[in-house]
């Protein structure tokens, strides 16, 4: 006997297609925000070691800015993952995170001498620790099946707008002749147009939560406990990007030690945003730990070759190499931090780990920095062992 569908299944059904539509175009319009952020923010982060430079930084000093960069900011996330959480709402601090970052992009624009960079990058990075927990946490509540696929897309559109924002900067600077300033002026009106999206996503309903935010920590299962440790040592192998730029820029002269790097950098992107989906992927199907093994085994890698090879040809490949493992550890990280921690406390897990990593960028860029002023080689002998220490502990460790 056939049945007959209700129309209040019927309803159910339209209702449950909105939902997956709302939950797919959140990953798009959260994508197209970060897509025009990162146009704006990496118009400036290729060129800011060498405006760092000109306003009379030395390596210490732009490991010091690399690191609270980081730092600073990710102290935020922890604090606004919980809060999101505890008022059941995320879109209030995605779209003050984005805010906060334009307006000091804008400061930096005007700055004149090292110490002022210090400063506003530092409170331009504020707002990604105020925007980052909560958005992920969205992104994590809309593909909650394939959270690995989800985090991949939206590090993609993530990704392409870095490689767009390099191209830009490279014009501007290589067949423009616009200076350092002026560059990150234009980038700084561009981050405005990143807060058009924001306004359609549509985040989950959820109900406030009389929660406090050491409990939350103490409730996190211990299987996220443990990644949150094995990631914090990858942390100290990853310092900042700066020092890469730097390597490649010491052995070129004239207009060449600025437009090659930025070139190496776009490929960096391009290695990137190529292969952010295929891996986050293949960490659904076969797993995270795997994938994040062998991410953080070929950094140990990448970082060990650009201590002892420095050609072109070196350059290249190494470059290339950095961008693989950023698509495979960035967003895999993310998405596993997700599948480890309950509906309830993600926005407080995802907060909690990037707060650790973000603290221990600090130590690992001023340490970097240190042992560049003794040998510019022995920055990445020291990143290529903690990295391997950090597979170590996620071959140690049982995460489940």
């Amino acid at each position: 006997m056939r049945k007959v569908r209700t129309s209040k299944s019927k309803r159910n059904d339209r209702a449950g297609k909105r939902d997956i539509n709302n939950n797919i175009g959140n990953i798009f319009l959260l994508g197209i925000a970060s897509f025009i952020n990162d146009v704006s923010s990496e118009m400036i982060m290729p060129i800011l070691p060498m405006f760092i430079k000109a306003l009379g930084g030395t390596g210490l000093i732009i490991g010091l800015i690399g690191g609270l960069r980081d730092s600073i900011s990710s102290m935020l996330k922890v604090f606004a993952g919980y809060w999101s959480d505890r008022i059941g709402k995320r879109k209030v601090f995605v779209y003050s995170g984005y805010l906060t970052s334009c307006i000091f992009k804008l400061f930096l624009a005007f700055s004149s001498v090292w110490q002022q960079v210090l400063v506003f990058t530092s409170f331009e990075r504020v707002g990604k620790g105020i925007r980052t927990a909560p958005r992920d946490a969205i992104i994590a509540d809309s593909m909650p099946r394939k959270r690995g696929k989800g985090f991949g897309i939206h590090r993609a559109f993530d990704t392409f707008g870095a490689v767009i924002g390099s191209v830009i900067v490279f014009l501007l600077f290589w067949f423009f002749g616009l200076d350092f300033r002026m560059i990150i002026l234009i980038a700084a009106v561009i981050g405005f147009f990143s807060l058009v999206p924001l306004l359609f996503v549509k985040e989950k309903k959820n109900k406030p939560k009389k929660i406090s935010l050491i409990l939350s920590m103490k409730m996190l299962p211990k299987p996220a406990k443990r990644f949150i440790l094995i990631s914090t040592v990858f942390a100290l192998a990853n310092f900042s990007y700066m020092f890469f730029i730097m390597m490649a820029q010491d052995y070129f002269l004239g207009w060449y030690s600025v437009g090659i790097p930025i070139l190496l950098y776009i490929l960096f992107n391009i290695f990137y945003v190529i292969f952010a989906i295929p891996f986050g992927i293949l960490s659904d199907k076969i797993g995270r730990k795997k994938v994040l093994i062998m991410g953080y085994s070929l950094f140990a890698l990448t970082s060990f070759g650009f201590a002892y090879f420095h050609s072109l040809v070196s350059f290249i490949l190494l470059f290339a190499f950095y961008g693989i493992c950023s698509a495979i550890i960035n967003s895999n990280q993310r998405a596993y931090i997700s599948d480890l921690s309950s509906d309830k406390l993600r926005a407080t897990a995802l907060g909690t780990f990037h707060t650790m990593i973000g603290l221990a960028a600090f130590p690992a860029s001023l340490i970097a920095g240190i042992l560049w002023q003794i040998n510019p080689s022995f920055t990445f002998v020291y990143g290529s062992i903690m990295s391997i220490s950090s597979v170590l502990l996620f071959i140690f460790f049982r995460i489940e």
